[in-house]
């Protein structure tokens, strides 16, 4: 009996994810909001067959991972409308600024949304937040050696969502915990912590540095 796995197996192919793009024959523009704008491509399969999909178009974000001294990393609650929850999560925006670095876009949400600063920055994941529906891309940065920012510094008014967003040190083996127990569910927060854990394996040494360019 054959195995149906073969060609499958270790070694075989690289894991690394490349390019690829297929023929679109026709792309409708369904509506365009604020933020995202909602498209439907219709995509030429491998077979020659025509299909639709559906995604949403997304400029992107980014994430900090903010750790101090003790090996704490810093969250924040916030309300997200399409769960319905009060979600813990990591200090996050989008890249809605033009010409500003990604590593900058970072710095500048750590301080608004937490009011922190960081001196060092690595780069801790690349990810795609939910390629099935969306072509949103998020970068997840380490920042290290935090400090707060003094009042008369901060600037930034919060409104809406973020006019309530308490911010908490909890230590990272304890938000490891706590996203594996499904307390935690927003997926940068959980990608982030779980990168940040694995990173720390090597005291972070082969993380890559902040501007490291995007595959």
């Amino acid at each position: 009996m054959s195995d149906t796995r073969e060609g499958r197996s270790e070694g075989v192919l690289e894991v690394l994810d490349v390019p690829e793009e297929w023929k679109v024959t026709s792309s409708t523009e369904h509506f365009r909001a604020r933020v995202i704008t909602a498209v439907t491509d219709a995509v030429v399969m491998p077979e020659g067959e025509v299909v639709n999909r559906d995604y949403v178009v997304h400029p992107g974000s980014v994430v900090v991972v903010a750790l101090d001294d003790r090996e704490r990393v810093l969250m924040i609650r916030q309300y997200r409308h399409p769960v319905r929850r009060l979600l813990w999560e990591l200090p996050a925006g989008l890249r809605d600024v033009r010409g500003e670095s990604l590593q900058a876009g970072a710095a500048r949400e750590l301080a608004e949304e937490a009011g922190y600063r960081a001196d060092t920055w690595h780069t801790l994941v690349d990810a795609f937040t939910s390629p099935g529906m969306t072509d949103e891309r998020t970068r997840i940065f380490l920042a290290r050696d935090v400090a707060p920012i003094p009042e008369g510094e901060l600037d930034f008014v919060h409104r809406h969502e973020e006019a309530d967003m308490p911010v908490v040190w909890i230590p990272l083996s304890d938000a490891v915990r706590r996203a594996m127990a499904g307390m935690i569910h927003n997926s940068q927060a959980v990608a982030g912590i779980l990168a940040a854990y694995a990173a720390s394996a090597d005291g972070f040494a082969s993380l890559r540095p902040a501007d490291a360019p995007e595959a």
